[in-house]
């Protein structure tokens, strides 16, 4: 599953290169049409509710509410926020934030991956983590990696599918506020995939 892209030309900021994602559906192993495409401000209240959804089930992420779409957009490298469309809804996305600030880690990003629990186990995730991870090295990023909470094991299982290493168990690393789980200190698992 690939989609098309092509290498625009870099922002003000020399140093951040732009990759606009065209179009292209690709078909899952049911057969279903899959448009990955970037994301853009009017499919913020499909990603704001997809998001909402994930924190709902208490293992996808310590934030106890989506960010605003203002911070949301300001945070994410721009062409690597996917978004996985089929039949004209949108029912996930991917997106990429720079894991520091500091020019010798230019090329290690994070990422997060959403699917509507709606269209869970459709191969929606892989979809959205290929074209991800495909267009990640378009751009020269050269690592990418994920905190992913144990419990979350459809997510391990999608970045172990995907071809990426469990690092190690970061042990009681951040505190959870809400869901199942508030009230504790969780672990997470980092996971990274060199491009």
């Amino acid at each position: 599953m690939s989609a098309n892209s092509t290498i625009g030309l870099p922002t003000n900021d020399s140093s951040e290169a732009r990759l606009r994602v065209e179009s292209s559906p690709v078909e899952d192993n049911d057969g279903m049409s899959v448009t990955i495409r970037n994301m853009t401000d009017g499919d913020w209240p499909a990603v704001e509710r997809i998001y909402a959804a994930g924190i709902a089930g208490g293992s996808a992420t310590f934030a106890s509410d989506p960010p605003t779409k203002q911070d949301f957009f300001a945070t994410r490298i721009a062409g690597l926020d996917l978004i996985a469309e089929v039949d004209g809804s949108v029912l996930g996305w991917a997106a990429a934030t720079p894991t520091s600030d500091r020019d010798v880690y230019r090329g290690v990003i994070e990422h997060s991956v959403y699917v509507d629990p709606r269209a869970a186990g459709q191969g929606l995730g892989s979809a959205l983590l290929e074209s991800l991870i495909e267009h990640s090295n378009d751009l020269g990023f050269w690592m990418l990696q994920a905190s992913i909470l144990p419990e979350n094991t459809a997510s391990l299982h999608l970045h172990d599918k995907a071809g990426f290493r469990r690092v190690g168990r970061r042990e009681r690393i951040g505190y959870m506020t809400f869901g199942p789980h508030a009230g504790t200190w969780c672990d997470t698992i980092l996971v990274e995939k060199r491009l």
